[in-house]
């Protein structure tokens, strides 16, 4: 029985999603503008398709040619959002049916109720910040009379949540968990996707450094998701870095946390051995979003693809006749963009089995098509939304166009 590999890069667009303009981001493009930064050299993705699949979105292939050993097409969200959360599970093959709550663009961003519920409940002293920030910059701010004051730093950005910052032994991880936990049960009126505990070491600015123990408290897919879906079946399923947290834990079997894109891949790899026949992991791979999309730094992306691009000969060598590994986005970062959220973008979607037949699969016009196509693959389902295409025959189910 085959096996599926589905590796998140979180946060890497290509670009042309025909809705942009709407969420203030057209022209984003994640992957062309870090390479009019530096000269990428990633041959592995591009043998898999990634510049052409960016040919596809945009118009424009910024990779060196390579000769194809993979299939590749470009998927387009349908979800009304560019968060994390909509992304994975509209990939999932739950398409969100419903818009999140957001907090303003104002001081103090949340209501005075909420404060005061969260600074009541959980016996705080008060609460910092409260504003749209960055979280590596309000930490910064804010930091040291956290520490002083014993008030954790709460503070949200473009996506539906609320995200609290807190030092791991002033103030203590735990802690901040159960504030988190508080916090949750609070917003779930306002629907509000996720409550982030972002926990911190360091005594003075300059100093501070965030840990690799971030907790996500997020809703429950309102639907079975593929993970789900595999797990009732009562198939093997692994999930690495954040991805049960993404998805509340609802099926995602065997969750391993870890911290680091270099974690992720060794985790991802000590683990493909063991899966079962018939199981599928799934791993986010972070760090491409956290420390170098929002951050604003396009070289540093673009190392850490290349990076990711040096162990991808490890992955194809794990790989068993029949297993299907998959390689996405959940949406856009772009390094270049003004402010420091996420950017609407299309993403590129690059497939591999061995002895498949390079091809195309065109544009999927939703990225639930990921999930459908795994789950066929794997004998389950099918999923509530996507259309699949075939690994044996990409070019049956792909559409005559893909530029938006």
């Amino acid at each position: 029985m085959p096996r599926a590999f589905l590796l998140i890069l979180d946060s890497f667009g290509i670009g042309g999603a025909p809705d942009a303009a709407s969420f203030g981001d057209e022209g984003a493009n994640t992957l062309c503008h870090i390479c009019d930064h530096m000269a990428l050299r990633v041959p592995h993705l591009a043998a898999l398709g990634l510049g052409q699949a960016s040919e596809l979105s945009t118009g424009r292939n910024p990779l060196a040619a390579h000769p194809l050993i993979g299939q590749y097409g470009v998927a387009r969200e349908v979800s009304r959002g560019k968060d994390t959360i909509t992304g994975h599970w509209e990939i999932g093959g739950v398409p969100l049916q419903f818009g999140w709550g957001y907090f303003p663009h104002e001081i103090p961003a949340f209501p005075q109720s909420l404060i005061d519920a969260i600074v009541s409940r959980c016996n705080l002293p008060g609460l910092l910040a409260l504003r749209h920030a960055s979280g590596t910059e309000v930490i910064e701010d804010f930091g040291e009379e956290h520490i002083r004051t014993g008030k954790p730093i709460a503070y949200t950005s473009a996506d539906s949540v609320l995200q609290i910052a807190a030092h791991e032994q002033h103030f203590g991880l735990e802690r901040l968990y159960e504030v988190c936990r508080v916090t949750r049960e609070l917003t779930y009126p306002m629907n509000i996707g996720r409550i982030i505990a972002r926990p911190f070491i360091g005594d003075r600015r300059g100093e501070f450094t965030r840990t690799g123990h971030r907790k996500d408290f997020a809703v429950t897919p309102p639907s079975p998701t593929l993970l789900a879906v595999l797990s009732a079946a009562g198939r093997d399923v692994v999930s690495v870095g954040k991805i049960g947290d993404i998805y509340a834990h609802a099926g995602t079997g065997r969750e391993i946390k870890v911290s680091g894109n270099p974690a992720f891949m060794e985790t991802t790899l000590a683990n493909m051995d063991g899966l079962a026949d018939g199981g599928f992991l799934m791993t986010n791979f972070v760090d491409f979003d956290s420390e170098f999309g929002h951050r604003r730094d396009p070289v540093g992306y673009g190392r850490a693809l290349e990076a990711f691009d040096a162990e991808m000969p490890r992955i194809f060598a794990k790989l068993k006749p029949g297993d299907l590994l998959v390689l996405t986005a959940d949406h856009g970062n772009d390094p270049t963009w003004k402010g420091t959220d996420h950017t609407r973008e299309q993403v590129p979607v690059m497939s591999y089995m061995p002895g498949m037949q390079p091809g195309s699969f065109g544009l999927r016009m939703s990225f639930a098509d990921i999930g459908q196509t795994i789950a066929r693959h794997l004998g389950v389902g099918p999923l509530g939304a996507g259309a699949a295409w075939d690994p044996a025959n990409p070019g049956a189910s792909a559409p005559p166009a893909a530029r938006s």
